[in-house]
C-alpha cells in the first residue's frame, strides 16, 4: 500500500509539473503584458514621470491635481453620461430585438442576427467615416432629411457644436453595440425550460408575468455579463473620440480615456495619465461591484 501511495504520489506531482509546464507560456504572457503594466500604471501614477529626465516622486500629487483640473472633471462627466445614457439603452433595447428575432423562423433569424452584428465585426474607421459623412454639416444625410422635412431651418454642424457632438457620439455607440448583446440574448432565450413558460400560461400568466418571473430570472447571468461587458466597454469609449472629434470642441466630448491619451501620448505626462487610469480602474470596479449586487438582489426573491 506504501509503495503504491508513493507512486501515485509521484504520477500526481509529475502530472502537476506537466500541467504548469504547459501553462508557462500563457502565464509569461499574461505576467508580462497584463500583470507588469498594472503595477507599472500604478507606481509611476506616484512619479512626475515624462520623457528626458529622471521621475520625480511626488506621492499623491498627480492625484490631488485631477481632482482639480476642469478638462478631466468634464471628461469624467462626460463618461458617466455615456455610461448612464448607453447601458441601459444598450440592454433594454438588445433584449427587445432579441425577443422579436427569438420568434422569426430558420434563415431569416439567422439573417436579422447578421445584420445586427455586422458593426461588430465591421472596422471601427469604416464605421466611423460612414457616421462623419451622415454628420457632415455641408452634404450630410441628417441635414438633408432635416430639412427635407421641415425640422431644421438650416444646416447643424453636428460633431463641431458642443451641444450635439456628445449625443452624436452616443448614437454611434450605441448602433456599434447592441450586435453582440443581441445575439447574446437569442441564444439566451433559446436556453429558457419552457416548459415552465407553458405551466404558467396554462394557470392564466399574463405575457408580462411569464416574461417577469419565469424568462427574466433564466436569462440574468446573461444579462449581468451582458451589464458588465457594455459598461466597460462605454467607459473605454475611445476611437470614436479620436477618429470624429479629439475631443472637442472645446473638450466637450473628452471622455477619461481620451484625456488618458491626451496627456500621455500628446503631453508626455505619462504620471498624470496613469493617475487618471487607475481612476477609472476603480470607478469601473464599483459600477461593476454595484451591478453583481443589483442582479442578485433581483434574482434573490
Amino acid at each position: 500500500m506504501g509503495k503504491r501511495g508513493a507512486m501515485s504520489r509521484a504520477l500526481v506531482r509529475r502530472e502537476t509539473i506537466s500541467g504548469y509546464l504547459f501553462l508557462l507560456p500563457s502565464l509569461i504572457f499574461f505576467v508580462g503584458f497584463v500583470v507588469y503594466p498594472m503595477f507599472m500604471c500604478i507606481f509611476t501614477s506616484f512619479f512626475d514621470s515624462t520623457m528626458g529626465r529622471s521621475d520625480i516622486f511626488v506621492g499623491l500629487a498627480n492625484y490631488k491635481e485631477l481632482f482639480t483640473d476642469p478638462i478631466f472633471l468634464r471628461a469624467l462627466k462626460n463618461t458617466v453620461i455615456i455610461v448612464v445614457v448607453s447601458v441601459p439603452v444598450t440592454c433594454a433595447f438588445s433584449l427587445w430585438a432579441a425577443s422579436v428575432i427569438y420568434k422569426l423562423q430558420g434563415p431569416l433569424r439567422s439573417a436579422f442576427r447578421c445584420i445586427f452584428y455586422l458593426p461588430v465585426v465591421t472596422g471601427s474607421v469604416a464605421v466611423t467615416v460612414v457616421w462623419k459623412w451622415m454628420y457632415n454639416n455641408y452634404y450630410g444625410i441628417f441635414n438633408y432629411l432635416g430639412k427635407a422635412v421641415g425640422i431644421l431651418d438650416k444646416n447643424i454642424n453636428w460633431l463641431g457644436d458642443a451641444n450635439f457632438a456628445l449625443g452624436c457620439i452616443i448614437l454611434i455607440l450605441l448602433t456599434t453595440s447592441v450586435g453582440q448583446p443581441i445575439v447574446l440574448y437569442v441564444s439566451a432565450l433559446g436556453n429558457v425550460d419552457h416548459s415552465l413558460v407553458e405551466a404558467a400560461q396554462v394557470d392564466g400568466a399574463t405575457n408580462l408575468q411569464v416574461f417577469w418571473k419565469i424568462k427574466w430570472a433564466q436569462i440574468m447571468p446573461t444579462t449581468l455579463y451582458i451589464l458588465i461587458i457594455t459598461t466597460i466597454n462605454s467607459f473605454q469609449c475611445f476611437a470614436l473620440i479620436q477618429l470624429l472629434t479629439s475631443g472637442g470642441p472645446n473638450h466637450s466630448t473628452d471622455t477619461i480615456m481620451y484625456y488618458i491619451y491626451y496627456e500621455a501620448f500628446k503631453l508626455f505626462r505619462y504620471g498624470y495619465g496613469n493617475a487618471m487610469g487607475v481612476i477609472l480602474a476603480i470607478i469601473i470596479a464599483i459600477f461593476s461591484a454595484l451591478q453583481f449586487r443589483l442582479a442578485k438582489a433581483d434574482t434573490s426573491y
